[in-house]
């Protein structure tokens, strides 16, 4: 008979006007993770790096994105800070999974970011290491020469058309957004720094984080290429941090910026590793 596989568990967290959905997926062991995606992608799309990842995983949607309310439109206020803050709300919320276990902070992308920029400025001593896949900094100076000009002007663009508009429509990059998060990420694009998170200096933060990082690049990712990794685990200067790519012969197929959670048992498997070799 074939295997039968645990649904995960659907649950929703109040996070200011935003209503986060969070999909808990059953596992083994003393670790409990919390993933965030990329922008734009569903937790429904990394259900099986999940599963992969063999213990409790809890993929939370971002404001706007999949299962979470309400959708983007020309009335919604959030921005970059408020993704970081919703990092620590989710937490609290998910302590009773969380209890016996150690946490790790798991991300792609702009989740990545939020849930690296959020463990940097809490200052929050309950998470025993940040796994991040695929995530980089858009500062359009970190890019190979030939990219650096395009990559800035289409990021200007985006924050320009947003403010306009009153509202990102996810016209072929990033699915429909708030045009203060937009706007944020545009200027994080433009400088290569982080706004200030609740009075607190992300950068400054970012130096002072001693949490254990693994950091992984993916091949054939345009959108986040290593130079873009390296760029921003080189401000974590005071983090033991575990440099590392992922490639298409370990996968055994082709790989972007996305398809990479389709085909990623063989990452799972070297986090699950990292995750052994941290301090306990």
């Amino acid at each position: 008979m074939p295997t039968v596989v645990p649904m995960a568990i659907e649950e929703f967290v109040d996070c200011g006007s935003d209503r986060v959905a969070v999909q808990v997926h059953p596992g083994e062991g003393d670790v409990f993770g919390l993933f965030w995606p990329a922008m734009g992608v569903p937790a429904r799309y990394y259900r099986r790096f999940a599963e992969d990842l063999g213990f409790p995983v809890a993929v939370a949607d971002l404001r706007g994105t999949g299962a979470s309310t309400p959708a983007p439109s020309r009335s919604s206020r959030y921005g970059f800070g408020d993704l970081v803050g919703d990092v620590g709300t989710v937490l609290e919320a998910l302590k009773p999974y969380r209890d016996g276990r150690r946490t790790v902070l798991m991300g792609h992308s702009l989740g990545g970011q939020v849930a690296a920029v959020h463990l940097a400025t809490s200052g929050r001593s309950d998470v025993d290491g940040l796994a991040l896949v695929a995530v980089g900094m858009p500062y359009w100076r970190g890019y190979p020469g030939r990219r650096q000009v395009p990559l800035l002007a289409m990021t200007q663009s985006i924050g320009l058309a947003s403010t306009v508009l009153g509202v990102w429509p996810g016209w072929g990059f990033g699915g429909r957004q708030a045009a203060r998060l937009m706007r944020d990420w545009a200027r994080t694009a433009r400088a290569g720094r982080y706004p200030r998170v609740a009075g607190v200096d992300a950068e400054v933060a970012l130096a002072q984080l001693r949490t254990p990082v693994l950091s992984v690049d993916i091949e054939g990712d345009r959108l986040t290429p290593a130079s873009a990794v390296d760029h921003l685990v080189g401000k974590m200067t005071a983090a033991p941090v575990t440099r590392a790519g992922y490639t298409a012969a370990e996968a055994g197929t082709p790989l972007d910026h996305f398809t990479w959670a389709k085909n990623g048992a063989p990452l799972a498997a070297r986090i699950r590793t990292w995750l052994d070799g941290l301090p306990r």
